[in-house]
């Protein structure tokens, strides 16, 4: 999109309803294996790589604005080139900063959102945001350490490890890989950029909740109560602003979906199919 191409992977009936799955730092659509091969005999699912990560363009940060808003831009692109023009919404992480924008600007494209440890709530930002905030604040004076907390991969282990008690049965393989991403060259250098402007999503936090609010999509909250980044709380957060959501606090981590896909399939079928039959999917 805008010039320069943009990775992602499909399965399913090209005219099943489709569930655009919207991936998180530092992944990419690759997280979403496990639901595509669970998912794909009743939906249509797509999931692309942001721009800067998986297998999608990763221009220099001085030739192109590593900002969410240009990120929902680039993706708002991409479902007009594959002609998405109803969909469910999966985000997770950095998915949530980007497919809020991509409901904003096209509600009526959205047919249920399903939020799985996307956040949109600032009181649910952890004791590893201190950092995280100082660097908003001055970045000069704290961009190293934002890179240790962030980018290392003690860092990296610890986001997908979280709090399991039993961290001998996570795959190591998750982390590995998700270093051996942010050891590419330039990727540091990218995702400080692009995390730089999350302070953007922390204003717009209280605009999320009013349009969801206001709105009322269908909404599916799966969340994996080990996630050290994002307090477990988030969850029933979005209660307030919706409180017909449906809540479920898995035991896994910041990627449920690679932890539970089993369960988190059966909770995505189970909650499309009826929210396919509400009245609020004629809206």
């Amino acid at each position: 999109m805008n010039g320069l191409p943009t990775f992602y992977r499909e399965a399913g009936p090209p005219d099943a309803p489709t569930l655009l799955l919207l991936h998180g730092f530092p992944s990419s659509s690759r997280m979403y294996q496990p639901l595509l091969t669970r998912l794909a005999d009743a939906y249509r699912l797509v999931a692309p790589d942001f721009i800067g990560f998986g297998h999608s363009a990763a221009p220099d940060p001085t030739s192109f604005a590593y900002t969410f808003d240009h990120l929902a831009e680039v993706i708002d692109g991409f479902t007009d080139a594959l002609s998405l023009k109803r969909y469910s919404l999966y985000l997770q992480d950095y998915g949530g900063p980007v497919g809020f924008r991509l409901a904003l600007a096209h509600p009526e494209r959205v047919e249920a959102i399903i939020v799985q440890n996307a956040v949109a709530h600032e009181d649910s930002l952890g004791p590893l945001w201190n950092t995280r905030r100082a660097f908003w604040a001055d970045r000069n004076a704290h961009e190293a350490a934002l890179r240790e907390n962030f980018l290392s991969l003690a860092a990296t282990r610890q986001r997908v490890v979280g709090s399991n008690p039993r961290p001998w049965a996570v795959d190591p393989d998750y982390w590995a890989d998700q270093f051996a991403f942010l050891s590419r060259p330039g990727q540091a250098d990218i995702q400080v950029e692009l995390f730089y402007d999350y302070r953007t999503n922390v204003a717009s936090y209280p605009v999320w909740q009013a349009w969801l609010g206001r709105v009322r999509p269908p909404l599916l909250v799966a969340w994996g109560r080990y996630d050290p980044s994002f307090l477990v709380a988030e969850a029933e957060a979005y209660r307030r602003d919706m409180p017909s959501a449906e809540v479920h606090v898995l035991d896994a981590g910041h990627f449920a979906s690679w932890d539970k896909p089993d369960e988190i399939a059966a909770l995505v079928r189970n909650f499309l199919d009826r929210a396919r039959r509400s009245p609020a999917a004629d809206r």
